[in-house]
């Protein structure tokens, strides 16, 4: 408990300054690191100890902070970064001989395009020209979710939703996230409204977004659950001290902020 006040203490403000403050060239830092040893986490679950090099050679970490850059200040030319990332992947199977398994350089190229794309979604709202605050939704909607998940569970749980992904969520549990997303998404828009003159969603459109993050956010913690379990790992890292690694606490954020730029994009 001590551990989880202490990173929610140095966190959350953090976290409000990057997001809300901070000039764009710090969030695109913070996201490439993020970004970086997420894609790390991800090839050290599934190469395991016996291929640690992996995480060193540039196909996860290094790759994927690029990923984020590139995908922010040139679209255009990301085909080339994909195959140059995929030639790279391959020639170190090839130079291992068969000792690098497909699942490592599967694990290797999702961590750097897709968790690389996804963080630059932050970005790429950034650059919209949306109000920052719209930034924090990613997180509220996903955050909010795995909370109210978790208590709605431990009162009212009985029916199991996944047993063999997560043994502890619950349909109960599910339900409660969704619920407490659209309160939270609701009550987002109220204070746009309030304090901030005006929200660019209203609340109709902003509960139905708030339930297919939900919907998303589950899915996505869920996702990287099967991984884990999979590979006989507890947790991803030790990042967040017991809060886990990137991708046990940005796991749900993940899956929900491409979604959220996509929505805002038809707004």
């Amino acid at each position: 408990m001590k551990s989880r006040i202490l990173v929610a203490a140095v966190g959350i403000p953090a976290l409000l300054y990057v997001v809300l403050a901070a000039p764009p060239f710090v969030m695109l830092i913070a996201l490439a690191i993020l970004a970086g040893v997420g894609a790390m986490e991800l090839q050290r679950c599934v190469s395991g100890a016996e291929r640690r090099y992996l995480e060193l050679v540039g196909i996860s970490g290094g790759y994927t902070a690029m990923t984020v850059w590139w995908t922010y200040y040139h679209q255009e030319t990301l085909e080339a970064v994909l195959l140059t990332e995929t030639l790279v992947f391959f020639a170190i199977a090839v130079f291992e001989g068969g000792r690098v398994k497909f699942s490592q350089i599967m694990a290797g190229f999702f961590g750097s395009v897709a968790i690389g794309w996804s963080f630059a979604s932050f970005l790429r709202l950034e650059a919209s020209g949306i109000h920052r605050a719209y930034l924090l939704l990613p997180f509220i909607l996903s955050f909010a979710c795995d909370t109210f998940a978790f208590f709605a569970g431990i009162t009212l749980g009985k029916h199991k939703l996944a047993p063999k992904v997560s043994p502890k969520k619950t349909i109960e549990g599910s339900v409660g996230g969704l619920l407490g997303n659209v309160l939270c998404g609701l009550l987002f828009v109220w204070v746009m409204d309030r304090f901030f003159g005006g929200s660019a969603i209203g609340y109709g459109p902003m509960a139905l977004l708030a339930l297919l993050c939900g919907v998303v956010a589950q899915v996505g913690d869920l996702s990287f659950s099967l991984i884990k379990r999979e590979f006989g790992i507890k947790d991803y890292g030790h990042l967040f001290l017991a809060h886990g690694g990137v991708l046990d606490r940005f796991d749900s954020v993940l899956f929900a902020a491409p979604v959220i730029e996509i929505i805002f994009s038809f707004l």
